[in-house]
């Protein structure tokens, strides 16, 4: 049953691919910027209000570095690591069918490309994250995500929820990924994200930190 569910999902991932490769460059573009801009506010306003309240603030950011296909997050990580004074993360591939590690990223850190052509710090590990950016190929309006088939993801945030310390998860994705018009089943061991940020807005409304 689970085996058909995933051979299932391989179209399922192509047809995203191809409805986000569509998109015109010009609403990539400002997509990218909105979604920056609405990540910005939203972290923003949480922190002003857990000040106002005497309450912790986030500390650590786990992000990840866009694929060029994906909405572009660097300007806006950059901005929280030189002006916010945020620690940002970015996942490193340690092992085949194992959690994502979270190493430690600035703009000057040295790269080196990854197990799947992605760019990942060398550097140590970073503390905890407090918030997690999750990048969402396709998605439901209850928090469900497709990604791309590896399960990184899912093992990680079970790994760290299993973990206690809380974090907020918010999956980075473009419109054309929603699924609400769709027959698709999330699996058993796929993890619910607690908003999802969209270049249309927040496809799951955005969590309160």
């Amino acid at each position: 049953m689970n085996e058909n569910k995933e051979n299932n999902a391989v179209p399922l991932r192509t047809r995203l691919k191809t409805l986000r490769a569509a998109q015109n460059p010009l609403d990539t573009n400002r997509g990218g910027l909105l979604i920056r801009g609405r990540l910005y506010t939203w972290l923003a306003t949480n922190v002003s209000r857990l000040r106002e309240e005497g309450r912790p603030e986030p500390h650590s950011i786990a992000a990840f570095w866009s694929m060029p296909e994906e909405p572009q997050l660097l300007p806006l990580l950059r901005q929280w690591v030189e002006e916010d004074g945020y620690q940002v993360s970015l996942p490193v591939v340690t092992a085949p069918d194992t959690p994502l590690e979270f190493h430690v990223w600035n703009p000057d850190a040295p790269m080196r490309e990854g197990a799947y052509g992605i760019q990942e710090p060398v550097s140590g590990p970073a503390d905890p994250p407090d918030i997690v950016l999750v990048p969402t190929l396709g998605y439901t309006r209850e928090g469900d995500r497709v990604g791309y088939g590896g399960g990184y993801y899912d093992r990680t945030l079970a790994a760290l929820r299993a973990s206690g310390h809380p974090f907020v998860t918010i999956g980075i994705a473009w419109a054309t990924g929603d699924l609400s018009n769709t027959d698709y089943v999330p699996q058993p061991h796929d993890v619910r994200l607690d908003g999802i940020l969209t270049d249309k807005g927040w496809a799951v409304p955005a969590p309160q930190l």
